[in-house]
């Protein structure tokens, strides 16, 4: 609830074509180039298909959830990587532990995108600022880009996230949340699929505009309670409040490096450190863990990690400790170091439900 002088403000973050942005940073090479993310397209016989792509794939009509074979008749040339989810998940994770401490509230709902309710910044304004310390800090800490989308809603955040992709931000003030949903296609409004939208249209509702002026009780005929749920959406009113979906899915701790770092001593050391801090949390929280994950980063942002997992969830630091080291050591070349980091993941606590990655491990798609 909000108090008669608080201002309801709320911001929604979507990172840019989420899995394609990274596969780029982790290969600077692909920059420019169409990069396809998901099943092996086999020569155009693939059975799977596109979980994201770049903006440059999709210049090619290629989509998230297009069967692969179709995106290989329309891109042979493309890039076509495999997904790597521990990768995109620590990277997910160090994003949104980044992004928490600006919320009041905050909510991941996927693996790429949040709400924030930062009501108490008191102003626009004031949110402006916010959602630009955000975007510098996504661009800062893991070389990728967002978008932001700042409204009194959550429909409106959302909205506004996607409306100057990528790399953008959009403001839309109650006063002209209105003017701003009116031209937007009705497909738009979150919650509002294909089958909805031609069902809308053999009314000639093709609008957002043509939504709102629309009659709620033939709206409801049509399409039951989310009939009127959608037409309020349409008008700008959306009460639903910025809620945590559940507990932490992973505990890390990382050290950067002031000089890129060769000796193998003091990585190792470094990694010893930074695993007893991230036990120490974990016993703090009463939990226990099922995975390992270890992450280097070389001179010139190049980024690997490595998981590992036991068949039982487990709090003991020796066995951590044990496999954080047996996983860095096969990357400990000559070359570089500028970052390494230890994470633990498949979080379980005794009477208490843990919301795991698993839950976040599929692209929004909506880029």
């Amino acid at each position: 609830m909000y108090g008669a002088q608080t201002e309801r403000i709320i911001l929604h973050v979507d990172m840019d074509c989420f899995f394609a942005s990274v596969e780029v940073r982790e290969n600077p090479t692909l920059a420019g180039r169409p990069v396809v993310v998901g099943a092996d397209p086999k020569n155009g016989r693939g059975r799977g298909v596109v979980c994201t792509c770049s903006y440059e794939a999709r210049e090619y009509g290629i989509r998230s959830a297009m069967p692969i074979s179709e995106a290989y008749v329309r891109c042979p040339e493309a890039v076509y990587l495999p997904v790597r989810h521990a990768l995109y998940c620590d990277v997910s994770v160090d994003i949104m532990d980044s992004i928490r401490p600006f919320a009041d509230i905050f909510a991941q709902v996927s693996v790429d995108e949040a709400y924030c309710d930062i009501s108490s910044c008191g102003s626009y304004t004031a949110a402006e600022a916010i959602g630009i310390k955000i975007k510098n800090r996504v661009k800062s800490r893991q070389g990728i880009t967002c978008s932001v989308g700042i409204g009194p809603n959550k429909t409106i955040a959302k909205i506004a996230s996607d409306y100057h992709k990528p790399d953008g931000m959009t403001i839309v003030r109650p006063d002209d949340a209105a003017a701003f949903l009116a031209p937007l296609p009705v497909r738009k409004i979150p919650g509002i699929g294909k089958k909805a939208e031609e069902r809308l249209a053999s009314l000639d509702i093709i609008t957002a505009g043509d939504l709102a002026e629309a009659d709620p009780r033939l709206l409801r005929t049509m399409l039951g309670k989310w009939g009127v749920v959608m037409h309020a959406r349409a008008n700008g009113t959306d009460d639903t409040p910025v809620t945590d979906r559940g507990e932490r899915k992973s505990i890390g701790k990382e050290h950067t490096f002031p000089e890129d770092v060769t000796d193998r001593e003091k990585l190792c050391h470094t990694l010893s450190t930074l695993t007893a801090e991230v036990c120490k949390r974990l016993r703090k929280d009463g939990g226990r863990c099922r995975t390992v994950t270890i992450k280097i980063r070389y001179l010139g942002f190049v980024t690997r990690t490595k998981a590992s997992s036991f068949t039982h969830a487990t709090d003991r630091d020796d066995l951590i400790e044990q496999t954080a080291q047996s996983l860095i050591l096969p990357f400990l070349t000559t070359t570089p170091v500028r970052l390494i980091g230890v994470s633990v993941s498949g979080l379980e606590r005794t009477g208490a439900w843990q919301m795991t990655l698993d839950a976040f491990s599929g692209d929004s798609g909506q880029l």
